[in-house]
């Protein structure tokens, strides 16, 4: 027997009384406004957010918002403003280099501006390496809070890779001083589409 079995018997022998389980119910926080609160938060973590109507021209308002971009990948079919696909390339190392990265969100959380982004490029780095990330998320695709959130992918099923973003990566760990881009793009725009 194993000192985890022996510890855990000894834990079983010693226990007296048993409690069931507390029945609870949980009474998240919801907004009467999800999106107009997804911005809200999505602006006080340093990201920013645009709600565009069935006649704005996406790829206009990333010119608009990137002037200066040169390399910019994506896989979005209505993106046609993309240098390059980011599917095409090799090896993930290069996408080094990557101005602007032009992707789909699956579903936002009002609570904290985060957005729930699965896989669907070849190399996940993309996400990270790119200077700016562009995130498109129709807007009906808002839940309130986190729970609602955990809850949708969990009834979604099965996936293989998935990362909630909120905002530029930023760090303050070295010597207090805050960092943006440490750990993934320095500014992130939000397109709500209707």
């Amino acid at each position: 027997m194993s000192s985890r079995d022996e510890i855990l018997s000894a834990i079983r022998q010693n226990t007296r009384q048993k409690f069931e389980y507390p029945q609870w119910a949980l009474r998240a926080t919801t907004y009467a406004d999800p999106a107009a609160h997804f911005c809200q938060a999505l602006a006080q973590v340093g990201g920013q957010s645009v709600m565009t109507d069935k006649d704005t021209d996406i790829n206009a308002l990333i010119r608009e918002h990137f002037p200066q971009a040169r390399r910019i990948g994506s896989v979005c079919p209505e993106i046609t403003c993309a240098t390059f696909n980011p599917d095409n390339v090799e090896r993930a190392q290069d996408l080094d280099g990557t101005d602007v990265a032009i992707v789909s969100g699956e579903f936002g959380v009002a609570e904290n501006g985060a957005v729930w982004i699965p896989q669907t490029v070849r190399h996940k780095a993309l996400y990270f390496i790119a200077e700016s990330l562009v995130i498109l998320l129709e807007r009906s695709q808002i839940v309130h809070n986190m729970h609602e959130a955990y809850a949708r992918l969990k009834q979604d099923g099965d996936y293989q890779f998935g990362v909630f973003i909120s905002g530029p990566s930023k760090t303050a760990d070295i010597e207090q001083a805050l960092v943006m881009g440490a750990h993934g793009a320095r500014e992130v725009l939000v397109v709500l589409r209707p």
